[in-house]
């Protein structure tokens, strides 16, 4: 699905800059088939295409990016923005949304654990959820974990729901920004915000608060 220059060892030692993790765990059930789909899969081509044009965002942002349809995937560890190329996100199965929450904590914890290793310092890591459904698993667990996990500062969660997703499950996962709802399929709205508030936190120094422009009622509701 993506073609990826992945982070080793020697890219963590090689380029000294703060690091900003970001995990975007991306709805590929079944029901993001069509139109939809192929809207997000042309916005996450901008997203990335959009982060390459700031300097300090390319060298400082690093993306993974897990799906959550047939079952839970990891299709693209950490990368820098620079090495993120995205090709076609596939929809198949159902919406097992805990799971993949569970998984980008994992994920963060293991890779923030790499920086103080590195000797690295670190922004706040980013969640980053979209999805058009209910989750199809177990998901009160991973929801508590993502709270607690924001509310102690150890990332922040932002959500973002699409027709036929249920906003009252999706704000138990955060205590501190309520889910945003999409005016239809504004996928492209969405990564824009997102690639340019990555470059606001790029910008910044590790531990200073930033403020963050809101989403548009352009695109959401």
């Amino acid at each position: 699905m993506f073609d990826q220059i992945p982070l080793d060892d020697d890219t963590l030692y090689s380029n000294p800059e703060p690091r900003c993790p970001v995990v975007l765990l991306l709805d590929s059930s079944g029901s993001m088939s069509g139109e939809r789909i192929n809207l997000l899969n042309q916005a996450l081509r901008t997203f990335g295409d959009d982060l390459r044009d700031d300097s300090l965002a390319m060298k400082r942002c690093e993306i993974a990016t897990v799906t959550f349809g047939e079952r839970v995937e990891v299709v693209s560890d950490f990368a820098s923005a620079e090495a993120f190329r995205h090709l076609t996100i596939i929809p198949n199965g159902q919406t097992p949304m805990g799971g993949a929450v569970h998984k980008a904590i994992d994920m963060l914890d293991a890779r923030k654990a790499q920086y103080r290793n590195a000797g690295l310092k670190y922004y706040r890591p980013w969640i980053f959820l979209l999805t058009d459904g209910q989750p199809t698993d177990r998901w009160e667990d991973a929801a508590r974990r993502a709270r607690e996990g924001e509310e102690k500062s150890q990332f922040a969660f932002f959500a973002f729901a699409v027709e036929g997703a249920n906003m009252d499950t999706l704000q138990q996962f955060s205590s501190k920004r309520p889910p945003q709802k999409l005016r239809g399929n504004n996928f492209r709205e969405m990564f824009l915000w997102l690639s340019s508030s990555l470059k606001s936190v790029s910008r910044s120094t590790p531990g200073m608060a930033i403020s963050l422009q809101k989403p548009s009622d352009e695109w959401t509701i």
